[in-house]
């Protein structure tokens, strides 16, 4: 997004000027992040997954696609043609991303020792599945490689190079310059908790979805969790049921930043998007067709 900062403005957003008193008043009397969390779950049908990725896959890519790189794209797309999901509360004010983000963690190797790294993924209204997956080819590449990311050097330099009260002091001040919007930009553009959504693939070491909180720390508004594919029963209304691969996916949110409508609204067209995995090829601000009803609900 590209204007001209006014006084209230942060580095990485603008303060929401235009606002209904309820939304004024709220972040006034519940300030915290965390004690204004609300939990969202979802079952996702993949009995559409495994064509499409087989279809996808023998394209010729050398850095094969997976369900990851759809629910990220899924969510990146959301959060494009749903723009208060891009918002946070700061400091008992609304402010509005610049820029619509994702990150996630990378585990180097499967290993208990192993370090992780840092995935940050930036959209563009132009970007699709395709660009998006090249995006995270890259990041996880070079996570992958010898390179530390620079979050996680500015971390070991707290924990080799300074003794643990000037350690706590250094922190102090951060969080006091991030409540304030006042943190260097350098250190937005490395940080998982400044972004627009943070993933976290439970699926990928053999765990479920569920709940995972938000932070006070940092901007991030919505926080998914993504549980191990599997087949599940899928019942009709005779009582047969047929066998479907599927997923379990959770998404803690802010509930400050949009009301319950809002929110149902943009997990149904996040659901809608993963279970029509093709939708993913469209462009980020291409409208997303509503999902066809059934006879039956009709």
């Amino acid at each position: 997004m590209s204007y001209k900062k006014r006084f209230g403005d942060r580095k990485d957003a603008a303060l929401v000027r235009d606002i209904d008193g309820m939304h004024y008043v709220m972040p006034l009397l519940f300030p915290g992040r965390t004690a204004n969390e609300a939990f969202i779950s979802e079952m996702i049908d993949l009995s559409k997954l495994n064509d499409f990725l087989e279809r996808k896959n023998a394209e010729g890519s050398d850095f094969r696609y997976t369900f990851f790189h759809l629910m990220v794209t899924a969510m990146l797309r959301v959060i494009t043609q749903r723009p208060l999901l891009n918002r946070f509360i700061k400091n008992g004010s609304l402010f509005h991303r610049d820029e619509i983000s994702a990150s996630f963690l990378v585990k180097k190797r499967l290993s208990d020792t192993a370090g992780e790294g840092l995935a940050i993924v930036r959209a563009e209204p132009s970007d699709n599945l395709d660009s998006i997956h090249e995006i995270i080819k890259k990041q996880i590449r070079l996570n992958r490689s010898e390179e530390p990311d620079r979050s996680s050097d500015v971390m070991d330099v707290l924990a080799s190079r300074f003794p643990r009260f000037l350690s706590r002091f250094i922190l102090r001040v951060a969080v006091w310059l991030d409540t304030h919007g006042l943190v260097p930009q350098s250190l937005i553009e490395t940080d998982p908790y400044h972004r627009s959504v943070l993933l976290s693939n439970y699926g990928s070491i053999r765990l479920q979805s569920g709940y995972h909180h938000l932070s006070n720390w940092g901007t991030t508004s919505i926080f998914v969790t993504i549980g191990e594919i599997k087949p599940r029963p899928f019942f009709r209304s005779d009582g047969t049921f047929e066998m479907k691969n599927s997923v379990d996916i959770g998404l803690t949110i802010d509930e400050r930043i949009a009301d319950g409508y809002y929110y149902a609204k943009s997990v149904k067209m996040l659901k809608t998007l993963l279970e029509n995995p093709e939708l993913l090829e469209d462009t980020m601000d291409t409208p997303i067709r509503p999902e066809k009803r059934r006879p039956s609900e009709q």
